[in-house]
């Protein structure tokens, strides 16, 4: 593997992974200064964030004046210097919140019910260009080409193949969780899969677990699926 294919495989999987990033729009109140603020955001099945936010809040102003937005994600750690980050520069523009998407949104984030009973929508970030960093010397330059995951036909199959999951499989998922993070869940459901992998909710904790390879389908993804649960077995 190339240098600059590892680093966009690395960069897709950091934005898969993180939950919460620093969204920068242009304002038109300050004159074009940047103005940032923090949000909750999700990735599609094409690895573009999308995040859901207020009508009135100013971040949101900003964006229907002047699309060009940047968004900043980086690794959770006591070292942000020596952790991953990505920023991700591009243009943001609303969605329909689709009964499918408002779905997937609060499996992720369930206490955002509310929110749609009020005046938030949901945005989407296409990107223009990305900038990756993963540790010292080690920072490149990404085209939206080379991050963008293969086709697959897992937003089709998203909800049954969770569906049986998390009827079917609770204790190899509360497994999962032992195997991999240490953690003795009571309650563990699958909330969301994609080409690179898989998220569980595990008592109220988003987990992140990585597919080895790209999977196109929920046949391939349960078979990697099962991989894991025989690895550790």
């Amino acid at each position: 593997m190339s240098g600059a294919e590892a680093a966009w495989k690395q960069a897709r999987r950091l934005l898969r992974a993180e939950h919460a990033g620093l969204l920068s729009t242009l304002s038109g109140h300050l004159g074009g200064y940047p103005f940032g603020t923090v949000v909750s955001y999700l990735t599609d099945h094409e690895a573009r964030p999308l995040f859901l936010i207020s009508q009135l809040a100013e971040h949101t102003r900003n964006i229907e004046q002047d699309a060009r937005v940047s968004f900043l994600v980086y690794e959770q750690s006591n070292n942000v210097q020596a952790g991953e980050r990505l920023t991700v520069v591009g243009q943001a523009s609303r969605m329909a919140t689709t009964e499918a998407l408002q779905a997937r949104y609060l499996r992720y984030f369930p206490g955002a019910e509310p929110y749609f009973d009020l005046d938030f929508g949901f945005y989407r970030i296409e990107p223009v260009t990305l900038r990756y960093i993963g540790g010292p010397a080690m920072a490149r330059w990404i085209a939206p080409g080379d991050i963008r995951p293969p086709r697959s036909s897992l937003a089709e199959q998203e909800t049954d193949l969770l569906r049986r999951y998390n009827r079917d499989r609770a204790g190899d998922l509360q497994f999962l969780c032992r195997r991999y993070y240490g953690l003795s869940a009571s309650v563990a459901a699958m909330v969301g899969v994609d080409s690179d992998g898989f998220d569980l909710m595990a008592d109220g904790q988003l987990l992140r677990f990585d597919f080895p390879d790209n999977v196109i389908n929920a046949a391939q993804a349960e078979a990697e699926l099962l991989k894991m649960l025989e690895s550790g077995a």
